[in-house]
């Protein structure tokens, strides 16, 4: 197995105008990642929505951020969680898309995507063609993935 861009690319949809969070929930659900490009109304890259984001804008007030760790086991602040969910859900995704990050061209080396997630504090980057199109991202937890499948044979002594 090669150790490069495209051996650890992970294709998704893209979210446009219009859809919605759940949108949003499943293709990241699906695809155990979490986040995804945003496409403008001219059909560009433009942002991006994570669920991080979508969660503290939309299921956190900033108190119970700040006094997390007073925080006790009867929530009784949260009436019908489950009804809330339901209304996340069904928002437009438009107020959770964030400013795009950098990306990285699907011609560079794996150890480049590395650097610049370690660079800019992520564990994911978008990953684009010499266009500016969107071909898929790369995730931290995919190159673990590819590296840990690598051929040679760790000593009998693991754990795992």
């Amino acid at each position: 197995m090669t150790m490069d861009i495209q051996s650890v690319l992970i294709p998704t949809i893209i979210i446009h105008p219009g859809m919605y969070v759940r949108d949003v929930f499943t293709e990241c659900g699906k695809l155990n990642i979490h986040a995804l490009p945003y496409y403008n109304e001219k059909g560009k890259l433009s942002g991006r929505l994570t669920l991080k984001n979508i969660m503290k804008f939309s299921c956190l007030p900033e108190h119970m951020i700040e006094l997390a760790h007073l925080l006790g086991n009867q929530m009784s602040c949260i009436e019908n969680a489950e009804a809330k969910a339901q209304e996340i859900i069904c928002n437009p995704v438009e107020p959770y898309v964030r400013e795009l990050s950098e990306t990285i061209s699907a011609k560079e080396p794996l150890i480049k995507a590395l650097a610049m997630m370690e660079k800019n504090e992520t564990s994911y980057i978008f990953v684009v063609d010499e266009e500016g199109e969107y071909k898929g991202l790369v995730t931290i937890q995919g190159i673990a993935r590819v590296m840990s499948s690598l051929g040679k044979i760790c000593p009998m002594n693991s754990s795992i």
